[in-house]
């Protein structure tokens, strides 16, 4: 009886210390930004809940992928997050101090918008009980993911308010931009290809000869079973592999190509027409040239902001 009590003794010793190991780790502060302190778990929070919603434009190894990016960063990203959360209920308490139904208005986040943004995070999941089951595996609850939300939408509102309406871009920018740059309007020289495809590497080499020789595919055709396919290239796009590019730009036109072996099957390439490379007109850049700019401007605006804020707030990271 007395070795049982030591044993459990023992036993419930090393899960009291199991426990606290776990809510130390919860609780183990590794930033502090102004009062708010940051946490291991914050971090894991932040990355689950990320994972959750990036499933909406993400799925498999191209998942793992954009969660691994975003992780390299994350404690930077969240003391940036924490900086933007706090100055706009900063600038919120303000504006319903001051009675500025206007600023408000564009600050506030509402409950319902909370609501919907949760209701398009569950379309990536089957079923409600699946969405449920994968944030509860997860270690998250659908109020962590409000939370989480909430501050998402603040900081949204007030990069709205305060940094972009402060950028802007001028019709004469954009001409400037698009004179100065023109090789960045160019085309690119584009050429039309036939591409002729067969799974036997003999009939291939025959029907390559053949072409090559002058005859014409459409009396080749009762004698090898291919397929036709049309394909237009541009190397400025790099858009082929480097073995077909090699192929299909060095080609003069109705020049006959060597069969290539891709995936087991064995292609032929033909050159139909070069399309010369041309300068697209300003008229018909213009809006992309804008977009371009636009988000250069919007850029360098959030930096500066940020270094602002950080300038005057209480920074401190605890751990790496």
């Amino acid at each position: 009886m007395r070795k049982f009590i030591i044993l459990l003794a023992l036993f419930l010793s090393c899960q009291l210390s199991a426990v606290s190991s776990r809510l130390f780790a919860a609780a183990k502060i590794i930033a502090i930004v102004n009062s708010d302190a940051i946490t291991e778990k914050d971090l894991e929070d932040s990355l689950r809940i990320m994972r959750a919603q990036l499933m909406q434009q993400y799925k498999g190894k191209d998942l793992d992928k954009e969660v691994e990016r975003i992780r390299k960063d994350l404690l930077q990203r969240l003391i940036e997050d924490r900086l933007m959360v706090q100055e706009a209920n900063r600038l919120l308490a303000e504006a319903e101090k001051n009675k500025d139904a206007y600023a408000v208005f564009r600050l506030q986040v509402k409950p319902e918008k909370i609501k919907a943004r949760v209701e398009e995070i569950k379309k990536a999941y089957p079923s409600e009980s699946a969405f449920e089951e994968d944030i509860s595996k997860s270690g998250i609850s659908q109020g962590d993911l409000e939370s989480k939300i909430k501050d998402q939408m603040l900081m949204e509102n007030v990069i709205d308010f305060w940094v972009r309406s402060l950028v802007t871009v001028r019709p004469e920018e954009v001409t400037t931009y698009y004179n100065k740059n023109p090789e960045a309007f160019e085309t690119g020289e584009e050429r039309e290809v036939l591409v002729i495809t067969l799974d036997s590497e003999d009939l291939a080499k025959s029907l390559s000869y053949n072409l090559r020789t002058g005859q014409k595919l459409e009396d080749l055709a009762t004698r090898y079973p291919f397929t036709v396919n049309n394909l237009n290239a541009n190397k400025n796009k790099g858009e082929l592999r480097k073995d077909i590019e090699d192929i299909v730009f060095k080609l003069g036109i109705s020049e006959v190509s060597n069969p290539l072996k891709i995936e087991g099957k064995y292609h032929i390439f033909i050159l139909q027409n070069i399309v010369p490379s041309r300068k697209l007109p300003l008229a018909e850049v213009q809006s992309r040239v804008y977009v371009y700019l636009y988000k250069s401007k919007m850029s360098e605006q959030m930096t500066k902001w940020l270094d602002e804020l950080k300038k005057k707030s209480y920074i401190k990271i605890t751990q790496q």
